[in-house]
């Protein structure tokens, strides 16, 4: 891997920090193994360059201490189990430090859930750095999306930026990786289990790094630890079965039959949104002008990285190539996760459907309105696009594949960006 290349979330940071007049705490959180401690870590190169002092504090690293980090003589550990009296002493050290520094200093706490009710601490101890003008300026990293490390139900508007570090995109992968289009489609975006795959290590082991660093951690850590599960194993099962029904419609009274445990509607829908939330599967609706009809749709699923639905199918790069339903459904699933992962924050993602028709997806930002139609071999068939066309005479339409823009061309923009380009 290019350890110089740097993804656009640096800047991003860089500019989040710089910016910042002393109200905000910023905020990088996303999905797991995909570059928030690096992001980071380069970012903080980049502040010391410029004069700050900048502490890289790793809460999951039991064998940190200051001392070795900070070039300062204060006894902060975190041990075993990062505690709220540790965060509090760490915290009153990068004041000390921040107030002899000309420009302050930037505290870098990474995975922060793993302190009890850090968002409540964070605040009481932010609270005073402002009351008191202490140039302490703290980044906060953690692998979930910000509603579930803050709590589903509170707010901490005014005192927090948000930077939503998402999956790699194929624009990205192959400005460091040798990857073509086909082996992205089939592997994902998951930089980790690239860098095994070119080491020539065998394909057993990039299961296990996508199952014990990825889908392990998220169920036990992220979701299970962070919100009130009432049924566990019915949420194991569903992070079983989800992916394998991505690029598909089904029921949740459908997904419900395939259950072992008991469960509904309403259950199914909330594990499928916290499932979303952790970077692993979205729910799309139906694309309706009345968004309370499209929410009683049945939903489309969506890996959020194709890697995520290979890994449990069993098959190699070249059985899944063969297997051409699966490998439509891979092209099919990679279309729906770029389209999620790099959407604007009020850009909606759908399909829609009128039986017999159908379009895979519909983008929609106010007036825009675009459908989509992903082609894995060389259909030339356009019914679904014309009924859509037809119902919303407005909307723009394109195919992705053989018969329309080439899959490695749609990868090139943005979900907005395509909205907005005339086709």
């Amino acid at each position: 891997m290019n350890n110089n290349y740097r993804r656009a979330h640096v800047k991003k940071m860089v500019e989040l920090i710089l910016s910042n007049t002393g109200m905000r705490i910023i905020a990088a959180t996303g999905p797991r193994q995909t570059g928030k401690t690096t992001v980071a870590i380069q970012a903080c190169s980049q502040l010391t360059e410029l004069g700050f002092l900048c502490w890289y504090v790793p809460l999951d690293d039991p064998e940190f201490d200051l001392a070795r980090y900070s070039n300062t003589t204060d006894p902060v550990r975190i041990g075993k189990q990062p505690s709220v009296q540790m965060l509090i002493d760490l915290w009153e050290s990068a004041r000390e430090a921040s107030r002899k520094s000309e420009r302050g200093l930037v505290l870098v706490l990474d995975e922060i859930q793993l302190i009890p009710r850090w968002s409540n601490l964070v605040k009481g101890l932010w609270d005073k750095d402002r009351r008191d003008g202490t140039p302490l300026r703290p980044v906060v990293l953690g692998s979930a999306a910000w509603r579930m490390l803050v709590g589903m139900n509170e707010s901490l508007a005014g005192r927090f930026n948000t930077l939503n570090i998402k999956h790699w995109s194929f624009r990205e992968i192959t400005q460091v990786f040798k990857l073509n289009v086909e082996k992205y489609l089939f592997f994902g975006g998951y930089p980790g289990s690239i860098l095994i795959r070119e080491g020539h290590v065998q394909v057993d082991h990039w299961h296990d790094y996508i199952n014990n660093s990825i889908v392990r951690p998220v169920i036990g850590r992220d979701i299970m630890g962070l919100t009130s599960i009432k049924k566990p194993a019915l949420m194991r099962q569903l992070i079983d079965l989800a992916p394998y029904y991505s690029g598909q419609l089904i029921s949740y009274h459908k997904l419900l039959g395939q259950l072992q445990d008991r469960g509904n509607s309403t259950m199914i829908a909330h594990y499928l949104n916290l499932l979303s939330d952790a970077g692993m599967v979205a729910s799309l609706t139906r694309y309706t002008p009345s968004p309370h009809v499209g929410k009683a749709s049945s939903p489309k699923l969506n890996v959020l990285n194709t890697a995520l639905m290979t890994v449990p199918s069993g098959y190699t790069f070249q059985e899944a190539q063969i297997d051409r339903p699966f490998w439509g459904r891979i092209v099919e699933s990679s279309i729906g996760a770029h389209l999620l992962n790099t959407r604007g924050i009020v850009t909606r993602i759908h399909y829609w459907r009128d039986p017999p028709y159908e379009v895979d997806f519909v983008i929609s930002r106010g007036p825009h309105l675009l459908g989509i139609e992903v082609k894995s071999g060389e259909s030339l068939k356009r019914h679904g696009l014309d009924a859509f066309k037809a119902r919303f005479p407005k909307a723009r339409t394109m195919v992705v594949g053989p018969s329309g823009t080439s899959i490695q061309d749609f990868f090139s923009l943005s979900a907005d960006e395509w909205l907005e380009k005339k086709i």
